[in-house]
């Protein structure tokens, strides 16, 4: 007799639940994400449904998430796609860190030509042209660290009244180190233009 009442009491309360309405899915809201083709879809599925036979298979599937996953970021990379970043570039700060570098000439990115020139003068046989090439060392690290100094400063303060709230740690480390790169070699690819607004 209770047996009989537990059981009902059991299979009635699934129906309960089953009943009750899950939060549907604003029908207006975006899905930040282009909608896959059925082939994919049923092939992803189809790959999720299979367990993997053994941990040779395992390991397999694991290399060809990483080797897509490295894929993603390199377009993101290249395109600036914020979703597929790597995360030391993610982040509205860490954006406008790299616009603010990228719409600017600096010093520093040119020192690696100068770098090259100042070498190649320094293994000239004369002595006259050895003196020039040390001097020339040290007028170029005294530029790279005075301008580096003012960008520092100016990134701070526009961080300071455009992300009053947002965590700034590493930023401005993060663009003296894009500085240090030639415009072209820079990764995520520049986005604004020189003389251009961030």
């Amino acid at each position: 007799m209770f047996r009989s009442r537990s059981k009902d009491g059991q299979a009635a309360t699934p129906q309960v639940s089953d009943a009750e309405p899950q939060q549907p899915r604003d029908p207006e809201a975006p899905k930040g994400r282009p909608t896959p083709k059925r082939s994919e879809a049923q092939n992803q599925r189809r790959s999720l449904a299979k367990a993997p036979a053994n941990r040779k298979e395992a390991a397999k599937r694991q290399r060809e998430a990483r080797r897509a996953d490295m894929a993603k970021q390199r377009e993101a990379l290249a395109s600036g796609d914020e979703r597929f970043l790597p995360p030391r570039d993610k982040g509205p700060v860490r954006r406008f860190a790299r616009d603010f570098v990228d719409s600017r000439w600096s010093v520093a990115e040119f020192f690696l030509p100068m770098a090259v020139i100042i070498l190649v003068l320094s293994m000239l046989p004369s002595l006259q042209l050895k003196n020039i090439s040390l001097l020339l060392w040290l007028v170029v690290i005294v530029m790279i660290i005075l301008d580096s100094v003012g960008i520092a400063v100016r990134l701070k303060k526009r961080l300071r009244e455009k992300y009053p709230d947002e965590p700034k740690r590493g930023a401005v480390a993060y663009a003296l180190m894009r500085t240090l790169q030639m415009r072209r070699m820079r990764l995520p690819k520049p986005q604004v233009s020189r003389g251009e607004k961030p």
